[in-house]
């Protein structure tokens, strides 16, 4: 009897002990799966020096390209109006320094400039704020922008030759309107159906889906699934119902697997669809974030297993499981020294799963964060799971 008493105790104690580590391995929202992140460290060797007189604006997109090259697009014309701007921006030349950077910059593995180009042309209209790039698998350079008036996005080729050109500034018409966009946040490209994904959220509040090829506008869509709706949604409030409709989608990405994921902004969450606008799932990261929102940027590791989040106000990357879109762990904290993140802006990932950010603002700057392999995640930095 004493005996199998204790035997008993020792089987409960077994049953306490594997209940407790269970625990252990999902607080913070990571699960036993997951037990392994990406890891990642600063590489102080990327850029390469840029030309010596050059400004870099704020960051307003990164995309890598078939090739592995980095592609990044910033906002030179706020620096018109810096004081420490001088050279050919200021008339007379108030310091031999400086001329700000091409909008568009391409830089090989090793951070070197290959090529830079972009502005104001013949036959196109260049946006007043550049907003989101994308190469698609033919070499095709896409470029939205969400200033005031911009409703278009151009295509040009590697070279810079522009090639077409959908929406025109100016002429916006809200989400119905199936000619123009309103302020085109980001965009991808499904180079086998020949469409082009734009996440069209500064003014309008929808999906975009055009043919890459005729330029004309297939199919539109909102938060959930839903018709575009423009009603104002008012401040984001964490405690009210979900809204039904985007207050912001910023950022589209496609999976190998069909799955389109837009970044909600605002309203800090992620949504999933089909191709066709079919609402899938949803998930929230730093749900009560306020300021401009948490889920900035997209980006999946090359295997695909997780999704890179970039968070603007809170100055971090979250690192996402894509299946369940449940956070495992963060990269990034605030400040302006390497390696740290000041309102990061855009993201890329390389064939090598390399992290690319591009900073907001003030922060004027792309870094490379090296993919370092597999390990334990920073539990200590996680949020407190959901109630």
């Amino acid at each position: 009897m004493k005996q199998t008493r204790m035997l008993a105790i020792a089987a409960l104690s077994l049953a306490l002990g594997a209940a407790w580590m269970l625990k252990s391995n999902t607080a913070f929202g990571q699960s036993q799966k997951s037990a392994q992140v990406p890891k990642f460290q600063y590489d102080p060797t990327f850029p390469q020096p840029l030309p010596e007189k050059w400004s870099i604006g704020a960051i307003g997109g990164m995309a890598v390209d078939s090739h592995d090259h980095i592609w990044v697009l910033h906002r030179p014309g706020p620096l018109v109006k810096d004081e420490r701007m001088g050279g050919a921006v200021m008339t007379p030349p108030r310091a031999e320094c400086c001329t700000p950077a091409p909008p568009v910059l391409v830089l090989d593995q090793d951070g070197k400039l290959l090529t830079s180009w972009g502005g104001s042309g013949q036959g196109y209209d260049w946006p007043a704020t550049e907003h989101g790039i994308f190469v698609d698998a033919r070499d095709n350079v896409w470029i939205g922008g969400n200033g005031p008036k911009d409703g278009q996005v151009l295509k040009f080729t590697g070279q810079g030759k522009f090639v077409a050109q959908f929406g025109h500034p100016g002429t916006a018409g809200g989400s119905a309107d199936t000619q123009n966009l309103g302020g085109p946040a980001n965009l991808t490209v499904d180079s086998v159906n020949h469409e082009l994904y734009v996440a069209d959220g500064y003014r309008n509040r929808r999906v975009a889906v055009i043919d890459t090829e005729t330029l004309t506008l297939k199919r539109m869509w909102g938060a959930y699934g839903n018709k575009p709706d423009d009603k104002n949604l008012g401040p984001y409030n964490p405690d009210a119902p979900l809204a039904q409709q985007f207050r912001l989608p910023h950022n589209v990405a496609l999976s190998k697997d069909g799955l389109v994921y837009v970044s909600d902004r605002v309203n800090d969450r992620i949504q999933v669809f089909k191709r066709d606008g079919t609402f899938v799932k949803e998930g929230f990261v730093a749900q009560r974030t306020l300021l401009a929102g948490s889920t900035s940027g997209i980006a999946f590791s090359p295997d695909q297993r997780f999704l890179y989040v970039i968070d603007g106000a809170n100055h971090h990357v979250w690192i996402l499981l894509r299946d369940t879109l449940e956070v495992v762990d963060r990269i990034g904290q605030q400040g302006i020294f390497g390696g740290s993140l000041n309102v990061p802006h855009a993201l890329a990932v390389d064939s090598k799963g390399n992290l690319y950010v591009g900073e907001n603002f003030d922060g004027r700057r792309f870094q490379r964060f090296v993919y370092k392999g597999m390990g334990a995640p920073a539990g200590k930095t996680l949020p407190p799971p959901k109630p």
